[in-house]
This record gives structure tokens, C-alpha cells and sequence, in this order.
């Protein structure tokens, strides 16, 4: 399926038959099985970025990692070495698997949430996805886990396993950072330490598998939209310096200033509910947003008009909004004393007040 078998050319011995896997099905696959037995006086073709493995009772024989052409005869007997035996017969031919010889790409993620208990919002479901580079380090190791053990023949159980086992090394990650104080809303500021620790982890538990993690990457780990969507408030709390409710008045002031129409009615609510927050929210409110500035104001005296209080002349009636100036003061010419200059008595000596008009 993934390769092809040729028939016998001038190179090869008569009968024989020419083995190879033909590049345009290398993509995406990690390994493919010959559909047959091989046998004595068949050509096994070898190119730069293929590992040709020799499989037989449950564990690999021998494997052809150099790229020729591996004509399997009594001829090239210190080459096949020990397994010329297993080539003279039906009962005791082997299989071959080809392998990819180069790093592979893939991407994995977490089918079930982990669970991450925080001291502030308590259990929290966590998705994990990334990216990782890897390679077969060790052919016989590779074949003998995951043929020989796990029986495993095709590459998407391969990948399946690779996935499972790196899910679970970050997982261990996430566990070992949170005993040492990671919080939730730590968890974005850590992901490069925790690409660091599974990768300082990989040799340990992939090796045995014949397999050699180059790199993680792209890793995201996403929160429940609930818990993500308190975790920006805190940070936009943060920012502004205020409470929970301030930062809830803030926000209704807001909402009011894009919905003029309805604005009255939910600023009075907001006022009975919240009391003197209320006026807090006025002032986050200003914070918040130029729209929402409102600047002290006064009334005229004649009219009632509310106008600034920066306002020299009423707009409504035109009447100057400057205070009269207060008439100079005099002295009571029997005690002394500085009064008011349209005094008809002395305040301190009851002295009648004589006008000088």
C-alpha cells in the first residue's frame, strides 16, 4: 500500500524481488510494514532518510540505517550477518518495517480537562494544545515497544500513544508548579517554564520508546470562559487601582453613557443600590472615559438656570454672575471700632451713626 515491490532487473538475482517505500507515501507516516515475508535473494532499498528494520518473533534482528540497495544473498552475508538463516525458508522469514529517519512534526492535545484547584476560584477545568518536533532515536527500542509490545503497526496508533505520553508530562508539570504557588492567573506568564520542564522530562520517559522529543511549542492552555472573563476584570481592577464595587459602578456609568435613552432609569438604580458608591462610580466614570466628564455647575439667582460655575453671565437671562461688591467699611467716631460703611449704629457702643450726605 505504502510502497511497492519491483520485478527482478539486471542488478539483482534471478527470482528476486526489489523492495522499497516509495516517497510519495512517506507523508504524514511514520513507519510502514512490507505486506510480505521477505526472503532469501530480495533487494531491500535503503535512501538517505529511511531506517529499514529487520522484525522477527516479537523483537528486531538487525536494522539498515545507511542508504544503498541491501541485496539479501549469500554474497553480502557479513552485511545481513546472523540473519542469512532466518532467509532460507517460508517458516523463517522476517518482516520488514521502514522507518522515517528525520524529525517529524505534530500537534497534540488534551481529550479530557485537567483539574487545577486554585485558592481562588476553586476547581478549574484547564485544555492544554501545542506542538512538538520528535524523531526515532533508537530503531530497535522503537519496533520492539511498539510493534512488539504494544502491536501497534500503523503510524496513527504511533502518534496516538506519543500524544497520550506528553499529555500526561504536562500535566505532571502543571502539578509540579502549582505545589510551588502557581495560581490560574499565573499560568500564562508560565508557559515557556512549562514547555521546560516536559522537554527536561521527555528523555526519561520516551526514550524507552526509541523516541527523542526536539521541541515543544505553540503551547496553550485555555480556562473556562467564566473564569477567564473574572480573571480580565481583576486585571482591568487592577490597572484602575479600585474594589469589586467601585469597579461595578464604573461599569454601569458606562453602560448608562452608550444608552442616553435608558441612562436616567439606571443611574437611579445604581444610586439606591449603591449609596454613596454612586458618587464613587461619577468619579471612576471620569476615569474611565472623556464622554462621561461632567464639570461642577452652579444656578443663577435670578432665573434658576443650572449653568457651569465658570460662567460669568447667565445664558438664559443674561444676568452677570459676579457677587456685588460689599460697600467699605468706616470708623464709629465714639468708640473707634471699624463697622460697615451703611451702619446706622456702632455695633460694639450702640453709637448712633450720623450720615455725611
Amino acid at each position: 500500500m505504502f510502497g511497492r515491490k519491483k520485478e527482478p532487473d539486471s542488478g539483482s538475482v534471478i527470482g528476486s524481488t526489489t523492495i522499497e517505500w516509495e516517497s510519495q507515501y512517506k507523508e504524514g507516516n511514520i513507519m510502514w510494514k512490507v505486506p510480505r515475508l521477505i526472503k532469501l535473494n530480495d533487494n531491500i532499498v535503503v535512501r538517505e532518510d529511511e531506517i529499514a528494520v529487520f522484525f522477527r518473533d516479537g523483537k528486531v534482528l538487525t536494522f539498515f540505517d545507511k542508504p544503498n540497495r541491501y541485496a539479501l544473498t549469500d554474497f553480502n552475508a557479513p552485511i545481513v550477518g546472523g540473519l542469512l538463516k532466518f532467509f532460507t525458508g517460508v517458516q523463517q522469514a522476517a518482516e520488514v518495517y521502514y522507518l522515517q529517519n528525520r524529525y517529524l512534526d505534530g500537534k497534540f492535545g488534551s481529550q479530557a480537562p485537567y483539574q487545577f484547584v486554585d485558592p481562588v476560584f476553586g476547581m478549574v477545568n484547564l485544555r492544554i494544545f501545542g506542538e512538538f518536533r520528535w524523531k526515532i532515536s533508537s530503531p530497535e527500542n522503537f519496533v520492539n515497544q511498539f510493534v512488539g509490545t504494544f502491536s501497534m503497526n500503523t503510524s496513527d496508533a504511533v502518534e496516538s500513544r506519543l500524544k497520550e505520553q506528553l499529555v500526561l508530562l504536562l500535566f505532571g508539570a502543571l502539578g509540579k508548579l502549582k505545589e510551588n504557588g502557581m495560581k490560574v492567573t499565573d499560568i500564562a506568564t508560565n508557559l515557556q517554564n512549562i514547555e521546560q520542564i516536559v522537554l527536561s522530562a521527555a528523555p526519561a520517559n520516551f526514550g524507552q520508546y526509541g523516541i527523542e522529543i526536539n521541541k515543544i511549542s505553540g503551547l496553550t492552555i485555555s480556562l473556562p470562559e467564566e473564569v477567564q472573563k473574572a480573571i480580565n476584570t481583576r486585571g482591568e481592577m487592577s490597572v484602575l487601582g479600585v474594589n469589586y464595587m467601585q469597579y461595578q459602578a464604573g461599569q454601569a456609568m458606562t453602560e448608562a453613557a452608550k444608552n442616553p435613552s435608558g441612562g436616567a432609569g439606571s443611574l437611579a438604580g445604581l444610586g439606591v443600590g449603591l449609596g454613596a458608591g454612586s458618587g464613587i462610580g461619577y468619579a471612576m466614570a471620569g476615569q474611565m472615559g472623556q464622554g462621561m466628564y461632567q464639570p461642577p455647575m452652579k444656578q443663577c439667582p435670578k432665573c434658576s438656570m443650572m449653568m457651569p460655575v465658570s460662567s460669568n453671565f447667565c445664558p438664559g437671562c443674561g444676568a452677570s454672575q459676579q457677587a456685588p461688591q460689599k460697600p467699605q467699611g468706616m470708623t464709629c467716631t465714639k468708640c473707634n471700632n471699624i463697622i460697615a460703611a451703611d451702619s446706622k449704629f456702632c455695633p460694639n457702643c450702640g453709637n448712633e451713626i450720623k450720615s455725611s450726605v
